[in-house]
């Protein structure tokens, strides 16, 4: 699915500031340099990773302000708490099996959902020994801790932010909501002659453009096994993308666990549903004060790159990691079995007015035109016994 911005480029230009002006510039400027020192040309995996990551400039590594109201998209904590209420659900069978232990959010947001994990867990007994959250974004570590030390008081102590994951095994629960789509992508073009790739190279100093070479066997390699998993016919000109960096990063992020589960909270698709031939342009996707658009040049720095998930890739990564799949849903089937109805109902009480808003948070979260069913979540977990409460209900792991 592909959204496009249907905003006029003046339109555009009006949402943008001085300050952010100036620091796209330094953006551009930075990313072109690197285009001219590589020989005029760059694989767009490499241009993501410095629009979104480049220390200082990018994306998640400067100041933007990127969550809620005032910034360039929502995320399903951000909406409602009924979504923390249900992850708690889910990740409290899991840390009553491992007898306590602790929780790794990967990526936490303006730490919305760490505030309601550890709410509601605690209402249940359950108090993890620490809650780690891995964060790259500068700002938003300062924004978690901010509302952290707001909403939980002495009990923000627990709280510890990292660099990286644990060295030391433990057992518990890792969550990521929202993180696998920002995950560098290559870009490719399937042809008559051959794959390309799509690369970035600079015209006029520093306005960036597709251009295509030939690609390089690991990518030829993967795109054929691709075009096969979606049923082999894809025409001249087809276009997409691959994530080749999902696999290691999902398993060193999750290297330390021990006993307990993962939670991914992504939009993607199974692998044969993701490379249809219908999906001709692919799934990567821009974000800029809650505008959607499909030039990943037009704001470099200031707006969000992302694309669609692999999910069949996921599930081969946590095999190949020692995990077990266990389970893979849509977001609405994963709230409705760890009991949303019952959260909205205990978080309404008496008050007809909060019940509504709640019921219209819910309808976001779970409607297949919202979130419902772009969404999916899948579990790793490993030696636990059982079940994980979320996938009862409807378990889509077949079609991966």
């Amino acid at each position: 699915m592909r959204i496009y911005d249907t905003g006029t480029p003046s339109q555009r230009e009006s949402a943008i500031t001085d300050v952010e002006r100036d620091h796209e510039a330094r953006v551009r400027a930075h990313i072109a340099a690197e285009v001219r020192a590589a020989g005029g040309w760059i694989g767009f995996d490499r241009y993501m990773e410095l629009a979104l990551y480049a220390p200082g400039l990018g994306y998640y590594s400067a100041g933007a302000h990127k969550l809620g109201a005032g910034g360039d998209f929502t995320t399903a904590p951000e909406i409602s708490r009924l979504f923390g209420a249900a992850v708690a659900q889910a990740g409290a069978e899991v840390l009553e099996q491992v007898g306590g232990g602790a929780i790794l959010e990967i990526g936490a947001g303006s730490g919305r959902l760490a505030g309601d994990l550890i709410e509601f867990l605690g209402a249940r007994g359950i108090v993890p020994a620490r809650y780690w959250i891995l964060d790259v974004s500068a700002e938003l570590r300062d924004r978690q801790r901010a509302h952290l030390r707001e909403r939980l008081g002495d009990r923000v102590e627990r709280v510890e932010w990292l660099d990286a994951p644990p060295d030391a095994p433990f057992d518990g629960l890792i969550v990521a909501n929202e993180v696998l789509d920002a995950l560098p992508v290559m870009r490719f073009r399937w042809g008559r002659g051959g794959v390309e790739e799509l690369g970035v190279e600079c015209r006029d100093g520093d306005r960036f453009e597709w251009s295509a070479r030939p690609a390089g066997p690991a990518l030829a390699t993967a795109c054929a096994a691709l075009r096969d998993a979606a049923g082999g016919d894809w025409a001249d000109g087809y276009e997409s993308e691959w994530c080749p960096r999902l696999q290691p990063w999902a398993t060193e992020v999750t290297r330390s666990l021990r006993t307990g589960a993962v939670l991914w909270f992504d939009y993607g698709l199974p692998r044969a549903h993701y490379y249809f031939a219908e999906r001709r342009q692919g799934t990567l996707i821009c974000h800029h004060r809650h505008r959607a658009f499909d030039d990943p040049f037009a704001r470099p720095g200031l707006a969000d790159i992302s694309a669609w998930v692999d999910f069949t890739a996921l599930a081969e990564a946590g095999d190949g990691a020692g995990f077990d799949i266990a389970g893979y849903t849509t977001q609405a089937y994963f709230l409705a079995d760890t009991g949303i109805d019952a959260h909205l109902r205990e978080l309404a009480g008496a008050d007809p007015r909060q019940a509504a808003r709640l019921a219209n948070e819910a309808r976001r979260l779970m409607m297949p035109g919202e979130m419902g069913e772009r969404f999916k979540v899948m579990a790793w977990s490993r030696r636990l016994a059982g079940a994980l409460r979320g996938f009862t209900l409807r378990d889509l792991r077949h079609t991966l």
